[in-house]
């Protein structure tokens, strides 16, 4: 053959095994045996090999065979991958759909897209012109993993996008209970990320567990753990020697093509070649979509997958937006999970752990048990009241249960064993750690050491909270590590991490001079972190991530935060009384502020995240959402530009917008605003209101022509067909 045969044979072979793949994992009806596909498979790799000019990243051969990785690189999701909050009984589910009437108003009409939730690995697929560019982890939400090479090697994952196909597609995607066909779109965007799950089925995850036994080799606890540690391989061949499949079920960016609700989505996803989940239904009934729910998840035992629940979602994307997200959790979708699994087993004892704010916690030891696929050996038993209430007794046989299932706690008794032995329990009246006389403060439930700065056992759970993952994030110390440190006596505070040096760690067990160097290069590393990860750190009562954000953008330093009465801080958007009041606390003891300032004197971040300085009233009442990318400005830098000029800025368009700011490649909510009629503005026009001495010092000077904004043609207008 020529060349331009061979090449032509091989774009052949691709397309011929690509539709192959669809067939078999996206629609389960395979077109030609193993063996057929098996020899087309050698064919192509036999040409491939002979002409290795012409080896393409996106060909089926290369599942396998990807480079190694020393190390995953960090991905930042272009949006956010958003936690659901849970439904635990119907009366939750109603409740949900009220809130939603609430606020897009009684007379809204809307649609439920339900789906199975599956108990996998969430991941994001980003596909440029129809080829997989890029596929990450969720990691923390904002920043995961680059695990493309991994994910390459996954069964019914596309490589190359296919053709959407309304002929094919269009009988098996028809809504349920309308009369028509819903319209997809008719070609591939030019940029889409899909989100979706990587799994493992069942009967595959035993089988595996088999083969690792009969090897020698760990096995893994439960599916979903097998399926995340299965993509996390440093070796591509590693991954796909595993069986992991996928289930698309969201979309993220898109460009070139319009979606405009959830259950569109979905056929659109499936149209391309992704595998969607067939037991996804869409309902106007909202008494259906709770009938459906009753119906899946008495079918849990028979799932060829794990699952922990149901995701009821509006189905509008207009509505989704304006409903938008409040914390990390969006307010038009809802997990309803499943009942929790329970067990029975024996309490050997009571202990208690003392956490980072002295709190004193009981906690159940118990026989081994398995829940849910975990072994449990222990459990929460909550407070003092809860086991004197329940009248639990070391020795008893007690009901476990996995809230969730992730959290086991014990739920009670079984009366009806005991048979004498069991001994009744009375909570301590002196720290198991440093012997100070417990406290607790009338009306609470918990029992605390006051010895904050001395007792051992809270600064040792104090510097795991402050080198964790969602605080300073310091690798290569955790609770062992932690423990030593203190024991040793060589920290009395988190601040004393900096002062940490090579001959301290001289004759300790497990600390070479490599891993010493690691160590105090990461504490060093942490001091550049932002100061609402340093807020998270210390530890301050109630000031989570987003309440550590929103303080930071609001004040801009650890000094005005120090220096703000509570009235100061309940102004603030999501930071009410109770928050406000526990940071006016925390600062007030003088412990708290000497840390700061040895924080301080080691270098921290403690300024940085807020607007600029108020310079202005001209955007009082005005909300604004930012979409696409502006000429000069960064979305941070336009959105501190607003606020410091008295607007407000929104993540979506509604009836309430007053402006939308449009940069290039501006998606969908360009398109809210063009249906709503709302005010569409490019980066002049802004500008153009704020007025260039208030514009200053945000990229753009007094006099760059570029300020301007009504001297431009169109008034800062964006020239767009409205």
């Amino acid at each position: 053959m020529t060349e331009i045969d061979v090449a032509r044979r091989i774009e052949e072979l691709r397309a011929t095994i690509r539709e192959h793949n669809y067939r078999y994992y996206v629609l389960d009806e395979p077109s030609v045996s193993d063996a057929e596909y098996d020899a087309l498979m050698r064919d192509l790799r036999a040409l491939e090999v002979a002409t290795p000019d012409l080896l393409s990243p996106d060909s089926p051969t290369q599942r396998v065979g990807a480079p190694l990785s020393s190390q995953f690189a960090k991905v930042r999701h272009p949006q956010p991958m958003l936690s659901l909050g849970n439904a635990f009984d119907e009366g939750d589910l109603r409740a949900w759909r009220e809130r939603v009437l609430k606020l897009l108003g009684e007379d809204a009409q809307l649609a439920f897209v339900v789906e199975p939730k599956i108990d996998g690995l969430a991941i994001a697929l980003t596909y440029r012109d129809g080829r997989l560019a890029i596929g990450a982890t969720r990691g923390d939400g904002e920043v995961g993993e680059d695990v493309t090479a991994n994910l390459r090697t996954v069964g019914g994952l596309p490589m190359m996008l296919r053709e959407p196909q309304q002929r094919d597609e269009g009988r098996r995607m028809k809504d349920e209970e309308a009369s028509s066909f819903i319209l997809l779109p008719s070609s591939l965007p030019g940029l889409i990320e899909v989100r979706g799950e990587v799994y493992i089925r069942i009967a595959d995850f035993e089988a595996l567990n088999d083969g690792l036994a009969a090897a020698g080799e760990k096995v893994f606890a439960n599916a979903r753990n097998s399926a995340a540690g299965s993509l996390r391989q440093k070796d591509p061949a590693l991954t796909a020697a595993r069986p992991l499949r996928f289930f698309a079920y969201q979309v993220g960016p898109v460009e070139g093509v319009e979606l405009t609700g959830q259950w569109q989505t979905l056929q659109y996803l499936r149209a391309i070649g992704f595998p969607v989940n067939r037991d996804a239904r869409r309902f106007t009934d909202f008494e259906a979509v709770l009938a459906y729910c009753r119906e899946w998840m008495a079918r849990r035992d028979s799932l060829e997958y794990e699952a922990d629940g149901i995701v009821v979602k509006i189905d509008d994307f207009a509505q989704q937006r304006e409903l938008g997200v409040v914390g990390r959790d969006p307010r038009w979708a809802i997990a309803y999970k499943f009942p929790a699994r329970e067990a029975t087993t024996r309490l050997l004892n009571i202990s208690v752990n003392v956490g980072r704010t002295g709190v004193v916690t009981p906690g159940a030891e118990l026989e081994p048990v398995l829940i849910g696929g975990v072994t449990v050996r222990n459990a929460s038993l909550h407070n003092a009241d809860y086991i004197a209430e329940r009248d639990i007794r070391v020795g008893d046989y007690v009901m476990v249960k996995r809230a969730g299932d992730v959290i086991p706690y014990v739920i009670g008794p079984i009366l009806s064993r005991r048979d004498g032995s069991e001994q009744p329990w009375s909570f301590p009246e002196r720290c198991p750690a440093c012997d100070t006389p417990l406290e607790r403060v009338e009306g609470e439930a918990a029992w605390r050491c006051p010895n904050f700065g001395i007792c051992p056992a809270q600064l040792v759970r104090r510097v795991e909270h402050f080198v964790s993952r969602g605080a300073l994030d310091i690798v290569g110390i955790g609770e062992k590590q932690a423990e030593l440190f203190v024991g040793a006596g060589l920290i009395a505070d988190v601040a004393d991490l900096y002062a940490l040096r090579a001959e301290q760690f001289a004759g300790m067990e497990g600390f070479g001079p490599k891993k010493i160097a690691n160590l105090l290069a990461a504490i060093e590393e942490s001091k550049a972190r932002p100061l609402d990860r340093l807020l998270v750190g210390l530890g301050i009562r109630f000031v989570g991530s987003v309440a550590a954000q929103d303080l930071a953008r609001h004040f801009g330093g650890l000094d005005a935060i120090i220096a703000a009465g509570q009235a100061d801080l309940e102004t603030i958007d999501g930071v009410g009384p109770v928050v406000a009041a526990s940071v006016v606390d925390f600062f007030q003891h003088p412990e708290n502020r000497a840390l700061v300032e040895k924080l301080r004197a080691a270098g921290l971040t403690l300024t940085g995240g807020a607007p600029r300085e108020r310079r202005g009233d001209g955007l009082a009442g005005k909300t604004f959402v930012l979409t696409g990318t502006l000429p000069t400005l960064t979305r941070e830098q336009a959105a501190e530009l607003i606020v410091a000029h008295g607007g407000k800025v929104s993540e979506s368009v509604s009836k309430k917008t007053s402006y939308v700011v449009a940069g290039a490649s501006a998606g969908s909510k360009l398109a809210k605003a063009t249906q709503l009629g709302v005010q569409v503005l490019d980066e002049a026009g802004l500008l153009g209101l704020v007025g260039a001495a208030g514009a200053e010092g945000w990229g753009l000077g007094v006099g760059d022509p570029d300020a301007g904004g009504e001297e431009q043609e169109g008034g800062g207008q964006l020239g767009l067909d409205l």
